[in-house]
This record gives C-alpha cells, structure tokens and sequence, in this order.
C-alpha cells in the first residue's frame, strides 16, 4: 500500500507502534479487553422477510462509526463500534464469528464518529474530547494523546486517518472560522491545510495520494487539498444541487458522491468526479438516498432512503442501475445510518433506532454481491 505524508517526515509506523508499546500502565483496574457476551438477535425483515441480525441491544445506545472511518478488520473478523453497553460510551470490538464483545477503551468523551483501526488492525485511533488517542487493542497500557486541539477551539465531530496510519485530519472550529488540521500521529505535531470562516465537515483522505477531500458548511460542493493546503478548490461536480457524501474509489482515482437536485421531484442521485479529468458523471439515480457507500471495486451500492414512505435500506447495481430492497431501516436520521459493506463484501451492516435507541444491524448479502478477497 502506498504511503503519504507532508514532506516533513517523523518516526516510521514500526516507530509509531513502538511508542505504543512503550506507554504506562493503568494505576487501576482497567476494564479494557474484558469479554462480554454477544447479543445478537436475528428476525425476518417486515419488508422483505431476508434474514437480519440485529447486533447491539436498543435498551442502550450503539453506534457504527461512519465512512471513512476504518472499523474492519483486514480479514473481516471484527467490527469496531462505539456503545454505552458498560455504562459510558467506549469502543468495542465485535467478533463476527461468535458474537462476543471486548472493550477496547476507558475514554472520558468518546466520539462515537472517530474510531479509527491502525494498518495492522492492532492500533486504535479515536478522539476522547478534544483529545486525539492513540492505543494498542488489548494491550494494558494507557492509551496516548498524540494532539489536543488548543484553548480557544474546539474539535468538530469526526476523525480520518491516512492509509499509512501515519496522519490524521482534525477539523476545527471557533465562534466564525474552521480550520482543517494535518496530525501527525509519531510526533504530535500539526499544520494547518485550510482555515476560512465555514465549519470543516466531511473529511475524508484521498488514497494513493497526498490529498484530502472535505465540505464547508453551508456551501453545497467538495472541496480538495493537498496536504501542504498549496492546492485547496472547489470540485466542478454537477450543477443545480448540492453535493455529499464523497467517498473516494480504493485507487484514489475517482470520488463517488450524492448529488441532491435543487429541484423538487428530482431523484437524488450517485454520481462520480474524476478530479484529474475534471470528469463528472451519474453512477445510477436512487430512491432518495441520504447515505451510502459502495463495495470494493465500485460495481455496487448500498443505501439508505430518506424517503418517509419506504424508509428502506437498498442495493444499486452500476451495469443496470437497478435497486433492490434489502430491508427497512425506519431510522428517525437516516443520514446518519452509515451504511457500509464489510472487506469481502458479503454482508452490510448498518445503525437505526428503529426499536428504541441506535442499534446496529448487519444481513448478509453474499448471494446478491460478488465476494472480494479482503
């Protein structure tokens, strides 16, 4: 996997781990790596009848980690998710084959949107507050701060790490400016990409290269940078609508977004940019999609309908641009179900308060959707 990082260079990711390692121990009892049974449940979709799994108890609060946050495991063995399961919020580690919980942190502030897995599955990046954290999964030292954003501002929502592990990006905000930080993870250090008078949203790294795509608030397009913020502009994506939820292809060649028409009875509708082309095209209209992420090679999509009368979670074939239903999802926010494929794209998973609080559900899809080597 190719690596990128700003000129200015730090410790290797073998230095990074050792640091790790080498952090203190927990003065008292840590609840960290103890085992939990698993609670999954599994029911037929009102819908649809396809078999569903619903992972995490609605009696408390359990979140998925959202796009493009790295929560499976290379092989696909684990998901990483936030939940109050313990009382407080914390993250855990959820095994695919048999179920069963393992905390992985004692945070005082977690934000459920920031968990992040190293590239070798076992580093953990997350935000604790302002704090950027940094831990080894079932290791009994202190997780450490790496970077806490500074007096006077505060961290947005959200936390996005390079595929080296090497960086991440924080964005910022205070009274009226937002600013884009570029955190190195050895060193602590960071520098600034962006700064304006918009919040920073969205931030989501470019692979294979040294660029980061994100959204300002209020403004209806995708914005690109490099990581020295030399290069910082307006994608020329479609007109007449607004633009979210940019995922990037795995080679970092083309963004996939929703695009949202300014013009009522329009369809939203996938569409992907070549930025080097400067090249928009549409993927496949949907029906009302407010999220969504696509399978490893970009042949197939996953959904969530904003629509109120078939609240429903959906594929979208590319060569027919076809959708099947695969459930409902009935969430109150279903921007915020984050539904997403797992590495060998066999099943998808995705979060609802459909039977109380957020919860997060999983249907295996291997029948529909051709199975990627992870």
């Amino acid at each position: 996997m190719m690596s990128v990082r700003p000129p200015a260079r730090g410790l290797s990711r073998r230095g990074l781990l050792a640091s790790l390692a080498a952090a203190p121990l927990w003065a008292q009892p840590s609840r960290r790596w103890q085992e939990l049974r698993g609670e999954a449940f599994k029911f037929a979709d009102a819908a649809t009848e396809f078999p569903l799994v619903r992972l995490t108890n609605p009696a408390y609060e359990s979140y998925l980690p959202p796009h493009p946050c790295r929560i499976f495991g290379k092989k696909g063995d684990f998901v990483l998710i936030a939940s109050r399961r313990a009382g407080s919020l914390q993250a855990f580690r959820l095994e695919q084959k048999n179920g069963e919980w393992r905390q992985l942190t004692e945070a005082a502030a977690l934000d459920p949107r920031s968990l992040n897995l190293l590239p070798d599955d076992r580093g953990l990046c997350y935000a604790d507050g302002n704090a950027v954290m940094l831990g080894r999964i079932g290791a009994a030292g202190r997780d450490r701060e790496v970077y806490r954003t500074p007096d006077g501002w505060r961290r947005e929502p959200g936390l996005a790490i390079t595929e080296d592990g090497l960086y991440a990006f924080v964005a910022e905000s205070r009274e009226d400016r937002g600013r884009l930080q570029l955190v190195s993870l050895v060193k602590g250090s960071a520098a600034t990409i962006h700064e304006g008078k918009e919040r920073v949203e969205d931030v989501t790294p470019r692979p294979k290269r040294a660029a980061v795509s994100y959204r300002r608030n209020g403004d209806d397009g995708i914005y690109l940078a490099d990581f020295e913020g030399k290069q910082d502009y307006r994608l020329q994506l479609a007109e007449d609508g607004r633009a979210t939820e940019g995922i990037w292809s795995v080679d970092g060649r083309t963004l996939f977004y929703l695009h949202i028409p300014s013009e009522r009875g329009k369809l939203n509708a996938i569409r992907e940019f070549n930025p080097d082309e400067h090249k928009d095209a549409l993927i496949a209209p949907t029906t009302q999609f407010v999220a969504f992420n696509r399978n490893t090679d970009g042949s197939v999509f996953v959904g969530a309908s904003g629509s109120k009368a078939s609240p429903h979670v959906l594929l979208v074939l590319r060569v027919t641009r076809r959708e099947l239903t695969l459930c409902e999802h009935r969430a109150t926010e279903p921007a915020a179900s984050a539904p997403c494929f797992n590495p060998s794209n066999e099943r998808i998973y995705y979060q609802s308060d459909r039977e109380g609080k957020p919860a997060v559900y999983s249907m295996e899809v291997e029948k529909l959707v051709e199975k990627s080597e992870p």
